[in-house]
């Protein structure tokens, strides 16, 4: 098969969520040694956005983008090793998590996977997280971005507190903000001063990489 050929069946087989078949042609695209960021670019990440777009359009459900996800997840296992030898530096870095209060976590692992499917390296600290542990862990892995998710109108308001807390500690202008849930919306982020507000995990992804852009500019 050529190397195209190899690249592409790795995309859609990312697309179709079969893991065994990603990491058989990881491996084999490896061993006929093909450049580690052509596979991660072009065949798994290419997969994962495709997916994303398709999600954005109603195309696919939140099943499909999860099976596509863990067949990312399994060909980015096999590739890292190779890609950290080559010093490849990712396109930013992204905590995720949920507000304190709110234990929902389908639309936060959505955001997650589509961060890392567009290139970032993330850090997902969980649900019901505190404004203190959003910043210590924006600050001890050296963040771009911090992506905070929220389903209740009772726990969105803790979105605020995370700003606030930012303020306080002079910290405010070194990250670039990010909000999304169900009851979240663009006047509501306005009103809190966060940076971003998206609709749909794939739109967040990128939203975030051109963010990160453009403050590297």
């Amino acid at each position: 098969m050529s190397e195209n050929g190899l690249i592409q069946e790795i995309s859609e087989f990312v697309q179709k969520g079969r893991a065994k078949n990603v990491k058989e042609l990881v491996e084999q695209a490896l061993d006929e040694g093909m450049e580690p960021k052509l596979i991660l670019n072009d065949g798994l990440l290419n997969g994962m956005m495709t997916i994303g777009g398709k999600f954005k359009r109603n195309e696919v459900f939140v099943p499909e983008v999860l099976v596509a996800a863990r067949a990312l997840n399994t060909g980015l296992s096999i590739l890292e090793p190779k890609l950290v030898e080559i010093g490849n530096e990712p396109v930013g870095r992204a905590v995720v998590g949920t507000v304190k209060g709110d234990l929902h976590d389908i639309g936060k692992n959505l955001v997650a996977m589509m961060l890392k499917g567009i290139g970032f390296e993330v850090y997902d600290v969980g649900v019901d997280v505190s404004a203190e542990t959003f910043i210590k862990e924006a600050e001890e892995k050296q963040a771009d971005v911090i992506c905070m998710s929220a389903l209740l109108t009772t726990t969105m308001t803790n979105m605020r507190e995370v700003i606030l807390e930012l303020e306080k500690q002079n910290l405010r202008g070194k990250y670039i903000v990010m909000v999304g849930g169900a009851p979240v919306n663009e006047a509501f982020a306005k009103q809190i001063q966060a940076d971003y507000y998206t609709p749909d995990a794939a739109t967040c992804a990128e939203v975030a990489k051109q963010a990160v852009m453009n403050k590297d500019a």
